[in-house]
């Protein structure tokens, strides 16, 4: 009887193992199902579709993984359509910014070589087409620039530079610019060298293009610059008294092809900028700016001073 009494118990236990077994087989099968339908639509263009589970299901750490390389597959979508879009402004930035001022190169020369100027309009006519070509070289510049930066293909050699003479001789070249277009002009360098480790060179090409930005855009009257070490950063201002810029815009002057619009001059690549934001981050610094409308424009530039 007792024999009798456990084969029965056994039998039982069996028979519920067995329920709960295909039970859970068939919610396994049924989560499988789900998913397979659930990939089948994300195939079909449906990003937003997830694969649901509850984190303790079978299938639970499968759905979760397969939920993550969706999430990166859309991602990467994301990213190539925002980089094909990037493209197409720049090549109607090009189609513009390149056409135009090499037709008025083109006229320009042509007017000289047709007789149309006369021998008193022939050498204003010279120094126009010469201003245009080199606005244009800078432009192909920046752009070769912007290329580089953005494929990788921008080499810097970060080394020991002594800034405030590096910085001192970069402003002097730009004192006669200034002066032309009558500018005021306060510069402050501290007397004891200043060390960071960055590129020279990229060094120079912020300093230049944020100045250059000034002249171009700003139409301010005055200029401070400003360069001295606070705690274990060497900060770098550069503040003009200009136009300003429209607080919707502060949060894109750095962008690729951002152009002010409102206020602004409609000179420029779009360009000068972008490449001062990509060579301060490639150099472990950091770049902000702060602007009211017709008060001021100010750009503040740290890097990590560094103990020669």
């Amino acid at each position: 009887m007792t024999v009798i009494l456990l084969l029965s118990i056994l039998l039982c236990i069996s028979l519920s193992f067995a329920i709960f077994c295909y039970s859970r087989l068939l919610a396994v099968r049924k989560q499988l199902i789900e998913i397979t339908e659930a990939l089948s639509d994300i195939q079909g263009g449906n990003g937003n579709r997830k694969i649901l589970a509850v984190h303790n299901d079978l299938t639970a750490e499968l759905s979760y993984q397969l939920n993550g390389i969706v999430y990166r597959y859309e991602e990467q979508i994301y990213q190539l359509k925002t980089a094909d879009e990037a493209n197409r402004q720049l090549m109607t930035s090009l189609s513009h910014d390149l056409r135009t001022p090499l037709t008025t190169l083109i006229g320009y020369l042509d007017a000289i070589k047709k007789g149309i100027a006369g021998p008193e309009e022939q050498a204003d006519y010279m120094e126009t087409a010469r201003l245009k070509a080199h606005s244009l070289k800078d432009y192909i510049d920046q752009l070769f620039d912007c290329f580089k930066l953005n494929s990788g293909e921008f080499t810097l050699t970060a080394e020991e530079i002594e800034l405030a003479e590096l910085t001192r001789n970069i402003l002097k070249n730009w004192i006669p610019v200034f002066e032309e277009n009558q500018l005021q002009y306060e510069i402050e360098i501290p007397e004891q060298p200043v060390f960071i480790n960055a590129d020279p060179d990229g060094y120079q090409r912020i300093i230049n293009n944020l100045i250059q930005n000034v002249i171009s855009h700003s139409h301010a009257d005055k200029l401070t610059f400003q360069l001295y070490i606070k705690e274990t950063a060497v900060i770098i201002r550069i503040l003009d008294n200009g136009i300003g810029i429209n607080p919707a815009d502060l949060q894109h002057v750095f962008d690729r092809l951002y152009k002010c619009d409102k206020g602004r001059s409609d000179k420029g690549s779009g360009l000068g900028l972008f490449i001062v934001r990509q060579l301060t981050e490639k150099m472990n610094g950091i770049i902000d700016v702060q602007s009211e409308p017709d008060i001021f424009s100010e750009f503040i530039i740290q890097f990590p001073a560094f103990e020669p």
